[in-house]
């Protein structure tokens, strides 16, 4: 098998275009404590942040659009990117305190093309035809590695390797994830004790939510009423304001652009200052 050097193949800047954060120093650095509180419109977005903050992928893209591993630590693949091998981590654990098996993550790829167990940690996907994207697809929420395949719903019942375990989850209304202690990702991210996610579907009602300060960010809040408020900073701007963001939330200095609540991994980025 050939080996394709993957940092030169998807980490040459083909990822998602990038979206600086105003406002916060860059020299800002993240601070572990407390409760980060988010209000969302009734779409997509609790469920979009909360599997962000409660599952793993096996790749992830970073803020700056360059790929990373995941629950994967490495993989390759032959001259025609039809035959992959993954290794795994090791120390990932489920939040019912399962380690990552194999078995879980074969069940994810099984619906991609034929799979086997090469080891402990490692294993080997065959596509129909090749697809040199493959570990940036794998970066998207539809392939979160759940424990031996289960669904990802109900929220309430998720059992992730992500950085927060669910507390409390009501679909379409409310999630509270609990930071996961001892987790890989320690300090590296999920700086936040606890997550939470509040649905609001009225936009002027997230805008009084965050200026009355219920909330830490409000996702496409009404503008016009969030006019003459001091001390708020705007994502990507005060024109097309997708978030708004209180000064006690710290701000990483690059936010990924493919959504807008930073691709999902608002919960393990943002940090209260």
């Amino acid at each position: 098998m050939t080996r394709i050097d993957r940092r030169a193949l998807f980490a040459s800047g083909a990822a998602a275009a990038l979206l600086t954060a105003t406002g916060a120093s860059l020299a800002d650095t993240p601070k572990p404590g407390g409760t980060l509180r988010l209000a969302v419109p009734r779409d997509d977005s609790l469920e979009l942040v909360a599997r962000g903050a409660v599952f793993d992928t096996l790749t992830e893209i970073a803020p700056d659009g360059t790929l990373r591993g995941e629950l994967a630590t490495g993989w390759q693949t032959d001259a025609e990117a039809r035959v992959w091998s993954f290794d795994l981590r090791d120390d990932a654990l489920f939040h019912d305190g399962a380690f990552l098996d194999v078995a879980d993550v074969t069940a994810v790829l099984s619906e991609l093309g034929q799979t086997e167990v090469l080891a402990q940690n490692r294993l080997r996907l065959e596509l129909a035809q090749g697809n040199p994207g493959l570990p940036f697809l794998l970066a998207d929420s539809r392939f979160v590695i759940t424990r031996a395949g289960q669904d990802v719903t109900p929220l309430h019942a998720a059992n992730g390797t992500g950085c927060y375990r669910v507390e409390r989850a009501e679909d379409d209304r409310h999630f509270l994830g609990r930071r996961v202690q001892g987790h890989y990702k320690d300090n590296q991210a999920g700086w936040a004790d606890a997550f939470e996610v509040i649905v609001i579907p009225n936009a002027s009602v997230r805008a009084e939510a965050l200026r009355d300060g219920y909330v830490d960010i409000a996702a496409f809040p009404d503008r016009a009423d969030l006019r003459g408020t001091r001390g708020l900073r705007f994502h990507p701007s005060e024109s097309e304001v997708a978030l708004a963001v209180a000064t006690n939330v710290g701000v990483p200095r690059q936010i990924g652009r493919g959504h807008s609540l930073d691709d999902g991994r608002l919960a393990e980025r943002w940090w209260l200052v």
